[in-house]
């Protein structure tokens, strides 16, 4: 195993950028940048001995900061903080005090604001153990920052082991009562990206999902049994999508209690002979198909657009804020918001 550091690129205010390498004595190689702590790739060698990228990504810095990436903007590989997914109408009440939140989607506020944590340039070093390589990020997130209260010491942990796990750990800790929600928003396309993923098969542990009008949740906690959202058996995301015109984009309650790392799901595909399986501590997960991924000029070529990855995004449910039965993200000072996902990766 072992892990090397190189160059990125620049960023526009002239800072560089590095990229880290993770491999394992298996040929499983994880890039990862400081930028947005953002996952770059996954290549995995295939039947033919292969390796393919499993996930969305660029090779050069500058697509990241593209126009055309930014106005139809999908989080790529990215770090989502300070709370992912949706805050309805950007409101917040943290301890009596009200914060007005940047308004990003819709009516809402969305994985962070303007300049979330996908944006922010990481501090980060390389480590390895016996057991693994990895690179530790961290990030101060200033007080009000994106209009958050509270000093938010953020670190995010990857490692890889020659399981052919990929760990991600969050970290953080506050000086004054704030909100957390971390998640990571890479999309997986197990065939390499040579077919969309409407015919990878998704199994998920998950028996209810967090009902949603027009993606804020209502608070109603409903059973997934009967309907497009029944994932207890493997089935292709194609198979119901006529039921659902722009896809899945959902969060399914998973039964986890508090720190256990437990199994979530299985994503796989027949062709590349390749499987997914999903480990974590978080109490929910958002699946997303990505119906609204952009169809992107790279090198001349054209790539990704809709239904080109997918996202298994593990979460705290979206909204949680003004849900108090939800499980709560409120992190106070002396608390540790602590959270583990393991993406473990195999093939036939």
């Amino acid at each position: 195993m072992n892990a090397r550091t190189t160059v990125f690129g620049k960023l526009p205010n002239g800072k560089e950028t590095q990229l880290f390498t993770l491999t394992n004595d298996k040929g499983l190689t994880v890039k990862i940048t400081n930028y947005g702590c953002t996952i770059t790739s996954i290549e995995q060698p295939g039947k033919n001995g292969e390796s393919d990228n499993l996930v969305c990504g660029f090779d050069k810095l500058e697509d990241y900061l593209s126009d055309e990436y930014l106005g139809s903007y999908p989080y790529f590989g990215t770090i989502i903080g300070r709370f992912g997914n949706r805050i309805a109408n950007g409101h917040l009440e943290v301890e009596g005090k009200t914060y007005q939140m940047a308004v990003n989607n819709g009516p809402n506020h969305l994985h962070g604001g303007i300049t979330g944590f996908d944006k922010r340039l990481w501090e980060a070093q390389t480590f390895q153990t016996d057991d693994a390589v990895g690179v530790e990020l961290s990030y101060l997130s200033p007080h009000l920052e994106e209009n958050y209260p509270g000093n938010l010491k953020v670190m995010c942990i990857y490692s890889l082991n020659n399981k052919n796990e990929l760990g991600i750990e969050y970290i953080a800790e506050t000086d004054q009562a704030t909100v957390v929600n971390l998640t990571n928003h890479t999309y997986f396309n197990l065939t390499g990206g040579k077919e969309n993923i409407l015919n990878h098969e998704l199994k998920l542990a998950a028996k209810k999902i967090t009902e949603f009008v027009e993606q804020i949740p209502t608070g109603k906690i409903l059973p997934v049994e009967g309907t497009p959202f029944d994932f207890s058996e493997f089935k292709t995301f194609a198979r119901d999508l006529n039921q659902l015109p722009t896809g899945y984009d959902d969060n399914f309650v998973l039964d986890n209690e508090a720190g256990e790392l437990k199994f979530t799901g299985t994503l796989r595909e027949k062709s590349s002979a390749r499987q997914v399986d999903v480990f974590t501590t978080q109490p929910g997960m958002q699946l997303y198909t990505g119906y609204w991924i952009p169809e992107l000029t790279i090198g001349g070529k054209k790539k990704f657009g809709s239904y080109a990855g997918v996202a298994l995004e593990t979460q705290h449910y979206p909204d949680s804020v003004h849900h108090p039965h939800f499980p709560t993200t409120l992190l106070k000072p002396g608390e540790t918001y602590n959270e583990k996902t393991v993406y473990r990766f195999s093939s036939e």
